[in-house]
């Protein structure tokens, strides 16, 4: 997965878990594309604090994923999704067959149960 990607995902799903702080100086830095210099000046803190305090919120937003999985599982819903839209699809081109039916209910089934 894309380094960028992950980051936004990671704080998409666990942001609100860091301090406002935390929250603020990491949204800069990932969606304002500022400077480690440009969040010190704005901050009036160094640019190794800077440095230290995103590198921190990397970390804990890796740790919570590691203990939670919610990426991961988000991840694999979009790809069952993905498939049962690509069968579906191939159903209604006429395409389809029972064998492709007993597969989207089969993604369908084991989408739920991971919910």
């Amino acid at each position: 997965m894309d380094k960028i990607y992950e980051q936004t995902m990671l704080f998409e799903f666990y942001g609100e878990l860091l301090t406002e702080h935390q929250r603020s100086v990491y949204r800069d830095a990932l969606y304002h594309d500022l400077s480690l210099g440009e969040i010190a000046e704005e901050r009036g803190i160094t640019r190794q604090g800077v440095h230290d305090l995103v590198r921190r919120c990397e970390k804990i937003l890796l740790g919570y994923e590691s203990k939670l999985h919610l990426l991961e599982r988000f991840t694999q819903a979009r790809k069952t999704v993905d498939e049962i839209q690509r069968l579906a699809s191939a159903e209604e081109a006429g395409t389809g067959n029972q064998e492709c039916l007993q597969t989207i209910q089969m993604l369908c089934d084991e989408l739920m149960e991971e919910l």
